[in-house]
């Protein structure tokens, strides 16, 4: 019994120095590409994981820029224990602190998005002793109208919402005439006279 004992130990120890059990500290999740009409707000959702416990004064979120075309990758955002947004240069009066850190949610919104925002945007959250792991990526594109696919979504979204409505109306107003209906059935049978019934005539 305690030499298989002594065999699991060494192959799990053999595991853990191999790598196999080792799990990253920090998962960021972002998704890949965000879109985003020319003067509109959009919200860029970066939520994290960590292998430590939660402390809402030692976690620290960092958003960076990284324009399309060649030029110098900025920070645009900064939390620790409060959201420090940009004082100076193109983000300035255009990032909002959307996220909730005890929810794991490190989100900024860009108010009145502009062409020169498109890029790539960095996310990285750091909650020591966790302080290393992925960094969250996200490609937005500002572009003029919206895309075909959105309209469509939004034209279905209306239509439906619409047709819910006439159909709730076409219900309620068939439910009303039935009711009437039996309302004025029930009237006229009770002011009907009765029926003249004969006596049998006893001979």
């Amino acid at each position: 019994m305690c030499v298989k004992w002594l065999c699991f130990f060494t192959v799990l120890s053999g595991l853990a120095a191999s790598g196999v059990l080792q799990v990253s500290g920090m998962r960021i999740y972002t998704p890949a590409d965000v879109q985003a009409v020319n003067g509109t707000d959009v919200r860029l959702k970066c939520t994290f994981q960590s292998s430590s416990p939660l402390n809402a004064d030692n976690i620290v979120i960092t958003w960076r820029f990284r324009p399309l075309v060649s030029g110098q990758e900025e920070t645009v955002f900064f939390y620790q224990r409060k959201p420090y947004p940009p004082m100076d240069g193109i983000f300035r009066k255009h990032i909002t602190w959307t996220g909730d850190v005890m929810g794991r949610d490190a989100s900024i919104t860009i108010r009145d998005v502009k062409f020169k925002f498109n890029g790539t945007y960095l996310c990285q959250v750091m909650n020591p002793p966790d302080v290393s792991g992925s960094v969250g990526e996200i490609r937005l594109r500002v572009v003029t109208t919206a895309s075909f696919s959105e309209l469509v979504l939004l034209a279905l979204g209306i239509g439906g919402g619409i047709a819910v409505v006439v159909i709730l109306l076409v219900i309620i107003m068939s439910c009303r005439r039935c009711k009437r209906r039996r309302q004025r059935q029930l009237e006229e049978s009770e002011e009907a006279p009765p029926k003249d019934r004969k006596v049998p005539t006893v001979w």
